[in-house]
């Protein structure tokens, strides 16, 4: 079995991983709210700015939680 300290990297390593994936989303959306935007669907636009604004404020928290994982 793993101690601690090698759980808590292999975790951090995975939520860091989400993280990227979590980034990668956040761009495809803004890129989709754009083209929204610029193509009078501006109703549907503000719903994806709603789920940007999720998507930022979970990064924010996943990133303090792999930093404390890290210094473990």
């Amino acid at each position: 079995m793993p101690n601690n300290s090698d759980s808590n990297i292999a975790t951090a390593d995975a939520l860091t991983l989400l993280l990227h994936n979590q980034h990668a989303l956040g761009a495809a959306i803004e890129e989709v709210t754009k083209w929204l935007s610029e193509n009078g669907l501006e109703a549907v636009a503000e719903n994806a700015v709603v789920a940007m604004k999720t998507l930022d404020a979970n990064a924010s928290a996943i990133t303090d939680v792999i930093t404390r994982l890290r210094q473990l």
